[in-house]
């Protein structure tokens, strides 16, 4: 989510055209997958793995340590993200949230570490409706993750732009299910979201900012990264089965998570053996995030 400046609430159609034209939009990026950011990660995870050398099949979800944004400091606007512009649209609303996305890997042809990576990204869709409290914009990008081999993972990642002030009532929330068959308890402290920000050089202050985010933005607390929370959802079901592999994993955001209480994560199997229902529940008992992972 990015701070709110003075924007409309709604957009004419003349905007929303202009808007729909970056659809089919691409950029190609290149990285490396290198071991160090997945020792980090895994301590910031708080687990004991064995260091990755060359050749280790990166977990699901680890990716996102690769292809950062590396804006100049220069670059940068007062909530700690990019200035508009660059490859997204420029949608003239001001909150922005990664809303969720759904991730398809291909079995026979996994992430390592030391692979030369390509990551080919689209436009795929912007689309406009009209919330509760004024305009909503759903942009969704779709990425495409080769290696050597040849294709990877293809990823479907939605952002939500909207107009809303933090301090609008919220919609109602929902109760989390109730017939976990695993779980557990994390304490979102401000050196674990410090960590996962720096690890994925994400300077939005929302997540560490306590004074920025709790005066200007309006929130109770530091707000827990999504993508975090999802990594954590894929890896409660490693803890549970440690030799999965995954071939899907669809999430979706619900309601914010902050730092004010731990959090709980949970998830049960279904009735094919293969698929899993995951989620994370606030302090309050409220939903906060839905997933589903399938097992390869």
């Amino acid at each position: 989510m990015n701070s709110h400046t003075s924007t409309p609430s709604s957009l004419d159609a003349d905007v929303l055209a202009a808007l729909q034209a970056w659809q089919g939009r691409s950029e190609t990026l290149h990285d490396e997958i290198t071991a160090a950011p997945l020792r980090a990660l895994s301590a910031t995870l708080d687990r004991d793995d064995a260091a990755p050398d060359a050749g280790t099949r990166l977990p699901e979800l680890w990716h996102w340590l690769c292809f950062l944004p590396h804006h100049r400091q220069s670059e940068i606007g007062p909530d700690g993200h990019a200035r508009r512009g660059g490859f997204l649209p420029p949608v003239p609303l001001p909150r922005r949230m990664w809303a969720g996305g759904r991730l398809a890997w291909e079995a026979a042809n996994p992430l390592r570490v030391g692979d030369a990576v390509r990551r080919v990204s689209t436009i795929a869709s912007v689309t406009h409706k009209a919330g509760r409290s004024g305009a909503l914009v759903f942009v969704c990008v779709r990425h495409e993750v080769h290696n050597a081999q040849g294709l990877a993972l293809t990823e479907e990642h939605d952002i939500v732009y909207r107009a809303a002030a933090a301090d609008e009532a919220a919609p109602a929330p929902t109760p989390a299910p109730a017939d976990a068959a695993f779980s557990r308890t994390v304490v979102p402290d401000d050196v674990l979201l410090f960590r996962y920000s720096a690890l994925t050089f994400n300077g939005h202050r929302i997540h560490y900012d306590r004074r920025y985010v709790t005066e200007v933005e309006g929130y109770p607390g530091l707000i827990v990264h999504g993508p975090l929370i999802a990594t954590l959802l894929v890896d409660l079901l490693r803890r549970e089965r440690p030799d999965a592999v995954l071939s899907h994993f669809e999430f979706r955001a619900v309601r914010p998570t902050f730092d004010t209480a731990p959090f709980r994560l949970h998830g049960r199997p279904e009735a094919d053996g293969k698929t899993f229902l995951l989620w994370g529940e606030d302090a309050d008992g409220w939903l906060t995030m839905s997933a589903t992972a399938t097992l390869a």
